[in-house]
C-alpha cells in the first residue's frame, strides 16, 4: 500500500511517520506487525508501533541518510507485511563466544531488534581489539542475566 505523509520530528532528532489508520487496515494489520517501508526507493524492515495513539514507524538517522530524505519533507511511503520473521545474522565470533558461555539461547530468545543492536555494536568495531571487547560485553551480559 502507499501513502501520502510528513516524516516528523519528536524531539531533538528522532523522527517518524504516521500510518494512517486506513492502511493499518488495509494491511489486515494490527500494532507490532513487521512490515518492510520503502521510502525513496529505499526498503527497510520495521514494525508498526502505537505512540500516543497514533500508528507510527520510526525513520533512523541512517535510513534518513539513505533515503535522501528529513524531518518536515512530504513522502511517499509504500508498506507491506513482511512475509516471514526478521533474522539477525550473529558474526561467528560472537556467536562462538555466546555458545562457549552458554547463553546464545538467551540471545536467541531477544527480539529482533535488540538482536540487531548487539550485533551492530559488535560489526561497527573499526578495532579488532575494541571487537573483542564488545563481544565479551555481549556475553558478560548475559551471563549475569542467568546468574
Amino acid at each position: 500500500m502507499r501513502f501520502r505523509t510528513t516524516l516528523e520530528l519528536g524531539g531533538k532528532t528522532a523522527t517518524g511517520v504516521q500510518f494512517p489508520d486506513d492502511v493499518v487496515a488495509g494491511l489486515g494489520s494490527h500494532q507490532r506487525s513487521a512490515v518492510t517501508v520503502t521510502i525513496n526507493g529505499f526498503s527497510y524492515p520495521s514494525t508498526i508501533a502505537t505512540m500516543g495513539g497514533r500508528f507510527m514507524i520510526p525513520v533512523s538517522a541512517d535510513v534518513r541518510k539513505r533515503a535522501g530524505v528529513e524531518a518536515g519533507d512530504e513522502l511517499d511511503v509504500d508498506v507491506v507485511l513482511a512475509g516471514r520473521p526478521r533474522t539477525v545474522t550473529v558474526p561467528d565470533d560472537l556467536a562462538a563466544a555466546l555458545n562457549a558461555a552458554g547463553a546464545r539461547s538467551a540471545f536467541d530468545a531477544l527480539t529482533y531488534s535488540n538482536q540487531r543492536a548487539h550485533v551492530l555494536s559488535v560489526e561497527s568495531a573499526k578495532a579488532t581489539e575494541t571487537r573483542a571487547r564488545r563481544v565479551a560485553k555481549v556475553v558478560s551480559d548475559f551471563v549475569h542475566r542467568q546468574g
